[in-house]
């Protein structure tokens, strides 16, 4: 990445490139069941979501963390990536459409190397925060 982040141009606050997706529908989410491997009928069978108390599939937890890691790798390479923490703090259902972001919170010196710690969080079209996280980046 030729306009990657160095630790002397980041500063606390700046705000990385937002991250937003088209509204989740079944195809996505049959389309992540295939590329990851995790086909549970939670996130594509109706009729085993509704035995399950709820109104439909919704998105699995890890294609959001997908979305947040891309918001990261779009920043800085992901041979950088030290640390990623994420808390699930909401329902991604159909319908929605989410906007994932992040922003410099601290910089830090860790086992010899600069850093930058960055909140990540990602947001339906309600305002309503799904996934909240931290990412840990080593900065030249």
């Amino acid at each position: 990445m030729s306009n990657s982040p160095t630790y002397d141009s980041v500063e606390l606050g700046d705000a990385l490139p937002a991250l937003s997706l088209p509204t989740v529908d079944r195809r996505m989410l049959a389309l992540f069941a295939g590329a990851s491997g995790d086909h549970h009928p939670i996130h594509i069978d109706l009729d085993y979501a509704r035995r399950a108390g709820m109104p439909d599939v919704f998105a699995h937890g890890m294609l959001g963390m997908a979305w947040l890691g891309r918001v990261v790798t779009g920043w800085a390479p992901q041979s950088r990536l030290r640390r990623f923490d994420v808390r699930f703090q909401g329902i991604t259902h159909l319908g929605h459409a989410m906007r994932c972001g992040g922003r410099v919170v601290e910089k830090l010196e860790r086992n010899g190397e600069r850093c930058v710690r960055i909140e990540l969080h990602s947001v339906n079209q309600h305002g309503q925060t799904k996934i909240a996280g931290e990412a840990l980046v080593a900065l030249p």
